[in-house]
Formats: structure tokens, sequence, C-alpha cells
């Protein structure tokens, strides 16, 4: 049997990331073999990342990869911050990307079923190496796939990210000025208060209909309005859509540069100064985490924990 040394056990490690004692034993069961160790650990990753599965990934970042005329963007969530800004985790989220502007997969998990790369046979299974090697769960959660002309925009290192896409024409997409624009339009998204339609047109009869019911009870739930006339509430309620229309719909927002205009009538001018035609076709907006369970850590028990005083 081949002697194990420290050097071995080393090399192992930083291949890997493993801990000492997993990579002396895997060294030991293999005789030495490095490439089978590797194996070894990799397939004993396996069941690691099982049992971290059911603990709380929601930290984590949202990325964004364009080539030619296709953009994707990926929200990937793990354990801790920490995680989030290593950069093996943002190399590895780059590399699903890759995947997903080659491959065009519909969901996660066919998109988990792909080749990742020469290494690894499917996305799945390095997920799970990344998963055993950095110690903590990970989930890809979701993502997205724009064809056409598209501007994009990361916010804070991940964790916001936007894709516009824009129906305008190429001469007019190939100026300096309109990718000016464009950038303004992913900033007004991710920077103000997040839109959920472009225009007004795109919000369901059903959403306008459950909103003014809202509006129409919190009218008259006020006393001051207790012996106005129907119409008078039914007035009012129409104004006040006005307002809701004003945050829920992109082009009826007040431009967050320039607060004369809204982004509506900045689409016009710009289209109008670069002598075309431009028009906001859809946009996605992922918020690092939005809607998921938070990890809450209790320091005082994890000391006492440590210090054996729990």
């Amino acid at each position: 049997m081949a002697a194990i040394t420290a050097k071995m056990v080393n090399e192992l490690r930083a291949k890997t990331g493993a801990g000492m004692m997993e990579c002396k034993k895997a060294l030991v069961e293999t005789e030495g073999n490095f490439d089978e160790a590797i194996k070894v650990l990799r397939e004993k990753g396996l069941g690691k990342a099982d049992k971290k599965a059911g603990r709380i990934a929601a930290e984590g970042v949202v990325d964004i990869y364009t080539e030619g005329n296709t953009a994707a963007m990926i929200e990937v969530n793990a354990e801790t911050d920490f995680v989030a800004k290593n950069d093996t985790f943002k190399a590895f989220v780059k590399g699903i990307l890759k995947v997903l502007v080659e491959k065009k997969p519909a969901t996660v998990e066919e998109l988990k079923a792909l080749p990742y790369d020469a290494d690894f046979e499917t996305v799945e299974a390095k997920l799970k190496d990344m998963i055993f090697t950095i110690g903590e769960n990970m989930n890809i959660r979701r993502f997205v796939i724009v064809d056409g002309t598209t501007a994009t925009y990361i916010h804070g290192g991940g964790i916001a990210g936007v894709i516009v896409k824009f129906d305008v024409d190429e001469a007019v997409a190939a100026k300096a000025e309109f990718a000016e624009f464009a950038k303004n339009i992913c900033l007004q998204i991710a920077a103000g208060t997040p839109p959920t339609y472009v225009n007004k047109e795109d919000v369901p009869a059903s959403v306008l209909a459950e909103e003014k019911e809202i509006l129409m009870a919190q009218i008259k739930n006020d006393e001051k309005n207790a012996n106005k006339p129907e119409q008078i509430i039914a007035k009012m309620v129409e104004g006040r859509i006005g307002k809701f229309y004003e945050k829920a719909c992109l082009v009826e927002q007040i431009y967050v540069k320039d607060d004369s205009m809204t982004i509506g009538k900045y689409v016009a001018a710009t289209a109008k100064e670069l002598g075309g035609s431009i028009k906001i076709d859809s946009f996605v907006l992922y918020e690092k985490g939005e809607g998921l369970e938070k990890r809450e850590d209790d320091f005082a028990e994890e000391i006492a924990k440590l210090t054996g005083k729990a």
C-alpha cells in the first residue's frame, strides 16, 4: 500500500476543498490514487449535498450573461452572503449562464440535466459538487432567457438584475445614445419603485377590478366621505387609479433622472432625437431572495455551543 503523505493530503484538499481527515480517508481508501480519491470525495459529496438540501438558502446572487441577441438571467441561492461573494461560486453561476444561452432549456429541471463542462456530466452534478466543496446548501432558483434587442443591468453586485427588451429600429439600436437610454431604463426599474407592467393596457382586468374595490372600500370607510354620492366616490376611485398606474406601470412612472417627465415621455423624446421608433416591449426584474424565507442566526446560541456552555 502506498504511503499517504501530508503533501498528498494537502494537494487533495486544495483541489477539492474537502476537510483534511476526509482527504486522508479518501487517499487511504484508494491506496493513494489521486484521481480515484477525488471521485470518492465527490461521491460522498452527493450524500452531503442531500443532507444540506433542507437548510435555508436565501442569499446568493443574481447574474446576467449576453451573447449575440440572447440574454440570460439567473438567481442561484446559497446560505450566506459570504459564499455569494466567493469567486468559485461566481464562476459556477457564470458557467450555468453560458449553458442557458447555448442550450435554452425551458425549466430548471431541464437545465440541471444538461452537460455543464468536460468535467461534469450535468449541471446538477456540478451543483452537488459545489455544495460538497463549499459546505453550504445551494439552489438554482429561477432563470429567464430573452432573445432580441435587450439591455441589462446588475445592481449592487448581484442584489438585483434587470433585462429590458426593446422593439427598436436597427439603425437606432446601433447608436451609442440608444445604449445610454436603454441603461437608464434598466436603472429606473432596479433603483426606483419596481413596476409590474409596461403599459396601462398590460394590467389584467381582474387586477384593475380588485384595485378599484379596495379603493372604493378605503374611500367609504373614511368618515369624511360618508354622505358623498356614489358618482362622486366613483370619480374619486378613478382619480386614485391614476396613482396606481403611476406606480405599477413603467411608462407612467416619473423618470428618476428628470422628474419633469414620465418614462413614456422619455422614450418618445429619445426616439424623436435619434430619428426612429423605440418601444419598451417587456422587462424582467429579479431581486435576490425575493419571497424566500430568510435564515436567522442566533449568535449568542452559536457562541454558547462553541464554548460548551449551551
